[in-house]
């Protein structure tokens, strides 16, 4: 639509409307949105569909989905062990974005679910592990 939008915008747009995959049936949910026409610089209103944003988005979940499995190709057998009886977690802002774990349950054949705070979960297991630093020098000296 060469419609710039703020940051604070498309994030309104990932919560509301944002999807990994298109609706199966027709345009989705719709939101109104505003920002600056980008061939005549005037402020310019309109309104934009699930559909719309799904398909805006393909290029960079199909990178994610490519990311993923290349990660698991990649793995060693005594974890991809566990991620197959456990399956994998999203975490950060793109695990917000909705289907996301659909997208990639689809694409692996593993079970993939949400952290509960996908936001601050790794900030805070980080915290964690720096707090019991003592308890993981055995861990991480096994590793090498």
């Amino acid at each position: 639509h060469n419609l710039l939008v703020g940051e604070s915008s498309a994030e309104r747009i990932k919560k509301a409307i944002a999807s990994a995959c298109p609706p199966e049936d027709g345009e989705g949910r719709t939101m109104e949105i505003k920002g600056r026409d980008l061939m005549n610089g005037v402020p310019k209103e309109l309104v934009i569909t699930e559909r719309q944003i799904a398909e805006s988005l393909q290029e960079p979940v199909s990178a994610i989905v490519e990311a993923v499995k290349v990660a698991l190709e990649n793995t060693a057998p005594e974890l991809a062990a566990d991620i197959v009886d456990k399956g994998i977690v999203l975490t950060g802002g793109g695990a917000m974005l909705s289907n996301m774990d659909t997208v990639l349950r689809q694409a692996t054949g593993l079970p993939v679910s949400v952290a509960e705070d996908p936001l601050l979960c790794v900030a805070l297991g980080t915290g964690h592990a720096v707090e019991n630093i003592g308890r993981l020098r055995g861990v991480l000296s096994s590793m090498y």
